[in-house]
């Protein structure tokens, strides 16, 4: 995982990913496409920082979104076996002493909100939800060191989940949204307490 403000180098990555520079670079454009990336001129390519200004627009973005999808999910699933694999990972925890613990926690998070994306079976949400989570991903590993997160997404997910299963889209949408409305406080709260208002 890069940090904000780090150097990336094609050559590196193309050596240490055992392929051309090519794809490395025209993967490298794409994330500078979605502001994962900044081109600095002489100097080259840097991961982007997330301005308290974007955190906002970002947190809004996915309330609406994710809040419309789990809504949408309730109301139109149909799949069994995906509904298990978001119960297993809705469950997910992780321990604040261990990062390989917290890792496997982003992984979990990130596959059940796109898996409930899925669930509404529209190629265009799915998409949506998939795009945003690069950012997502970003602001949970730097969140780390606070390790703020603890048994609270476990409990949400079951419930977003729970509403879900029950066909209550209403609830579903409301419980989806103040999730993300929950998560973005918190984030807030860790960027104003640095010394740069930066993730």
């Amino acid at each position: 995982m890069f940090q904000s403000g780090e150097a990336i180098n094609e050559k590196v990555l193309a050596r240490k990913y055992r392929g051309s520079r090519t794809p490395v670079r025209e993967a490298v454009m794409r994330l500078q496409q979605e502001n994962l990336l900044r081109l600095v001129p002489n100097k080259g390519y840097f991961v982007s920082h997330l301005t308290i200004h974007e955190l906002n627009e970002m947190y809004e973005y996915r309330a609406e979104v994710e809040g419309f999808c789990a809504e949408l999910a309730a109301r139109r699933w149909n799949d069994q076996s995906l509904l298990k694999k978001l119960t297993t990972l809705a469950h997910t925890q992780y321990r604040t002493d261990d990062r390989a613990s917290y890792e496997h926690f982003i992984e979990a998070d990130t596959e059940f909100h796109i898996g409930i994306a899925q669930l509404t079976r529209n190629r265009l949400v799915v998409r949506a939800v998939t795009e945003v989570r690069c950012h997502t991903e970003r602001i949970m590993f730097a969140a780390i060191d606070i390790g703020y997160y603890g048994e609270v997404p476990a409990r949400e997910h079951t419930k977003i989940l729970e509403a879900i299963c029950e066909r209550d889209a209403l609830l579903a949408r409301k419980l989806m949204y103040d999730h993300i409305v929950g998560s973005k406080d918190k984030v807030l709260q860790l960027a104003s307490g640095r010394s740069s208002p930066n993730l």
